[in-house]
């Protein structure tokens, strides 16, 4: 895995890479509301760009691990206000320390940033196995929001094919170090 073999340089430069990128994205440029998440480990760094939306005035929502693997959300409030949480035998994450919004907040959100490993030519998205997203992605269609659904990766981690289940949807945009590329 590419992530494995990287130093904690390359991490950080990769992470200001694309909070760069991801700035400039015009659903970014215009979200009041973003769903994202705090990187864990040699995954796509998060902070630098969580901070640069809460200074631009977003809300930015993160996720709190539920004991059924559902997610509950609550409001970014700096990285002060992080909590690590460990989940079971599974790494520790880091989560928002204020006040629970329930698992329908992310319907409010302009703009949903996925963790995956990989996301292939088609725009589907290899996630960390949890089912998670899926849910939330479920939950986004049952109440008819349409965010842009954004997936963070090293360059390396855009492949030709990813497995696909039938449940399994497309993200918008994928956004690594050195650029973009949009799926639909």
């Amino acid at each position: 895995m590419v992530r494995d073999g990287l130093t904690a340089d390359e991490v950080r430069e990769a992470a200001d890479a694309l909070a760069g990128r991801a700035l400039a994205l015009p659903e970014v440029e215009g979200a009041g509301v973003v769903a994202a998440y705090v990187s864990v480990g040699a995954e796509p760094g998060t902070l630098a760009l969580l901070d640069a939306l809460r200074a631009r005035g977003v809300r930015v929502l993160l996720p709190a691990l539920l004991p059924d693997n559902d997610l509950d959300w609550g409001v970014y409030a700096g990285e002060d206000s992080l909590t690590r949480v460990r989940h079971g035998g599974r790494m520790a994450l880091y989560e928002p320390g204020g006040e629970r919004l329930g698992p329908d907040a992310v319907t409010a959100a302009d703009v949903v940033l996925l963790p995956g490993l990989a996301v292939d030519e088609r725009g589907m998205r290899l996630g960390r196995g949890g089912g998670s997203y899926d849910r939330v992605l479920a939950r986004l269609e049952r109440a008819g929001a349409r965010p842009a659904l954004l997936v963070l990766l090293y360059d390396r981690e855009v492949v030709a094919h990813v497995p696909e289940e039938p449940h399994d949807r497309p993200v918008d945009a994928v956004v690594t170090p050195s650029g973009v590329r949009r799926f639909r």
